[in-house]
């Protein structure tokens, strides 16, 4: 039995440093195209992009530090490939985002792409949360899947639809009053608005694992000592 669920630890601990790297990996390549798509515009004196960098590097922000909240609550043995397939798919619309600093109408319109695929990134992950609940048997393990589980409904039926439906109506809004929003920069408007909106959600994200982080702990333990039900093996 120690074998086995020393076995188990040691697949565990594989599946987390394959999520961690694919993370860091993917939103390293995310920040290089902002950062060389920034240099680009800024070189041409095109101050006005400078508010969606901004905004794309909260962007990251928030990408990164959601991932690396879900790896440390959810992720074992064996590796998720749909939910990393979901990263990758993600991180294209976001890249292609990052090329459209000057642009606020294909700026939004992608984010509305991004958004809608990390909707789907949510609610694929339900299912995962599921599992999770199945595994833990201590009674922080059970709190930490209640939270987990309530923050992911708000994500799916509240949070994320509301940025995905901000980014669309951006992109209608430009496409359909483009004297407004392009020739008398009414854009920054909307870009001022997203960027305060993202603040306030890193804000929460950040809040919310601060106070995940003991039962984050206990649950680990519980896994580690054996004092959990392997899902997989029902």
């Amino acid at each position: 039995m120690n074998t086995e669920r020393e076995n188990r630890n040691e697949l565990d601990g594989m599946v987390v440093n394959i999520e961690l790297t694919l993370v860091s990996i993917i939103q390293g390549v995310a920040l290089t195209f902002l950062a060389e798509n920034a240099r680009e515009v800024l070189s041409l004196k095109q101050w006005s992009a400078l508010p969606y960098i901004f905004a794309g590097l909260l962007v990251i922000f928030l990408f990164w530090s959601r991932s690396i909240i879900h790896t440390l609550t959810l992720i074992r043995w064996p590796l998720e490939f749909g939910h990393n397939f979901f990263y990758i798919t993600c991180t294209l619309a976001e890249v292609l985002a990052f090329t459209q600093l000057s642009n606020p109408f294909w700026w939004f319109a992608l984010n509305a792409v991004f958004s809608a695929l990390v909707w789907g990134l949510f609610v694929y992950d339900v299912r995962m949360i599921r599992r999770r609940e199945a595994d833990s048997r201590s009674d922080d393990g059970s709190l930490l899947y209640r939270n987990v589980m309530r923050d992911q409904r708000l994500n799916i039926w509240f949070l994320i639809p509301a940025i995905c439906l901000f980014n669309i109506s951006c992109a209608l809004a430009i496409h359909t009053h483009e004297l407004f929003f392009l020739g008398r920069g009414g854009h920054f408007i909307l870009i001022g608005l997203l960027i305060f909106g993202s603040i306030v959600y890193l804000g929460y994200v950040i809040r919310s694992f601060v106070k995940l982080t003991p039962l984050i702990v206990a649950a680990r333990h519980d896994w580690r000592s054996g004092e959990s039900i392997d899902s997989t093996a029902k």
